[in-house]
């Protein structure tokens, strides 16, 4: 039997995550494998720390990767910082935020849940309504939601948690390297990204930071395997974080200067995170949120200009996803289906009640360029013709054209 060789179809990838790796993190993963204690491997860790230090706008010590998906590291941070009997407030504003509290319930933590109509985010007021009621440990909360394309403001939240004494947790999966994210100036303890959204690298690492307030519970909660275990390695009295891979403990000693033997580190993927934050660090981090709103600018008046209609409150809608209200009697997976098959470009639709409801086309990292914005923009207008919907002729090109003509 005959086994095709891997080569994939060329594809834009203009969907919420994954999108198009940068090239040069894609080069940097075909370097040779060093071993993970090699010194020159070592130095290579020091470096993404220190650069993930910088996108996460933190001082905080505790930066560095965990070889897994984001989803695995939200878990990670998750079980790490939260108890059995932890009150957990979680205000949801889509799916992600349901996650957070299937993650949390598996911890065993008590969840009080705020729900908002999907395509709007929380008032500061809500959350402090909330938090007047009982002491709460932490609340946990989506900053990016892509379900819904809306970016809920953290500033308020993080001044409301200190004021209250909550742990402020916070998933910036889909931001991070695509709009502003201020660890220590938001207040914020723990954030979690991953590498598949703006910072553009293939799934498979996950970048998290926390403070001292999560490293002190960290280390109530730690037990070393017993392999591994020197005898300077005491177990705590507190709940030990239920999973070994998933462990901060000891993830955290070997990311620090013991360099504890915990797994074989990923290494190509290490590559990868290193060369796609040198790439970040290399454009600067303005720059990098100014194009991003630049191409969202140009994206949205060209979908305007079309006549279509931009899904939520268009206030708080991120700047690297917008969805789309699909058009009365229009199939859009029909319409997603012909921009694959004639264009190669992937867009994508949404989860629970929005699904089938709109479009989300991404505008995140190396697939937020120019072209790729007036690509999709021409090959959008071209599917909607091809399926009789009524769509100027060249004005949604021309009005993403006019918004980098005047940027």
């Amino acid at each position: 039997m005959n086994f095709k060789e891997i080569n994939p179809s060329p594809r834009t990838l203009m969907c919420p995550g994954p999108v198009d790796a940068d090239p040069r993190v894609l080069r940097a993963m075909s370097a040779p494998i060093l071993g993970q204690f090699d010194p020159e491997f070592l130095g290579l860790m020091s470096e993404t720390m220190e650069m993930a230090r910088q996108v996460f706008q933190t001082k905080n010590d505790q930066t560095y990767t965990v070889d897994t998906t984001s989803r695995g590291g939200l878990e990670t941070v998750l079980t790490g910082a939260i108890c059995p009997g932890d009150k957990v407030l979680i205000p949801a504003f889509g799916r992600f935020g349901y996650l957070l509290k299937e993650i949390l319930e598996r911890c065993g933590a008590e969840i009080t849940l705020l729900e908002k109509e999907w395509g709007y985010v929380f008032d500061p007021e809500e959350i402090e309504a909330e938090l007047k009621k009982k002491s709460y440990k932490a609340v946990a909360v989506i900053h990016g939601e892509t379900s819904t394309s809306m970016m809920q403001p953290l500033e308020e939240i993080g001044k409301l948690c200190r004021q209250y004494g909550a742990l402020l947790l916070v998933d910036a999966v889909a931001t991070l390297g695509g709009a502003q994210v201020k660890v220590d100036e938001w207040g914020i303890d723990a954030c979690i990204s991953g590498t598949q959204k703006c910072i553009s690298a293939p799934s498979g690492s996950a970048l998290i930071t926390y403070n001292e307030e999560i490293e002190k519970i960290i280390l109530s909660r730690k037990k070393v395997e017993s392999g591994i275990r020197t005898a300077e390695d005491v177990d705590t009295t507190m709940p030990h974080i239920p999973s070994n891979y998933l462990d901060l403990a000891q993830l955290q000693d070997y990311w620090g200067p013991r360099h504890l033997n915990h797994h074989t580190e990923a290494t190509s993927m290490q590559y990868a995170v290193h060369e796609a934050l040198r790439c970040i660090m290399a454009e600067g981090l303005e720059n990098r949120f100014a194009r991003h709103t630049l191409n969202d600018k140009a994206l949205t008046a060209g979908l305007n200009a079309m006549g279509l209609t931009i899904f939520g409150d268009v206030a708080h809608k991120m700047p690297v996803v917008t969805a789309i209200e699909i058009p009365q009697g229009v199939n859009g997976t029909k319409i997603r289906s012909e921009l694959l098959e004639y264009f190669g470009i992937e867009i994508a639709t949404s989860f629970g009640p929005l699904d089938g409801r709109i479009w989300r086309i991404g505008n995140m990292g190396y697939s937020s360029q120019k072209r790729n914005i007036l690509f999709t923009l021409g090959a959008l207008e071209a599917v909607l013709r091809q399926n009789g919907v009524k769509v100027p002729a060249g004005d949604g090109v021309a009005a993403a054209l006019e918004v980098y003509k005047n940027a």
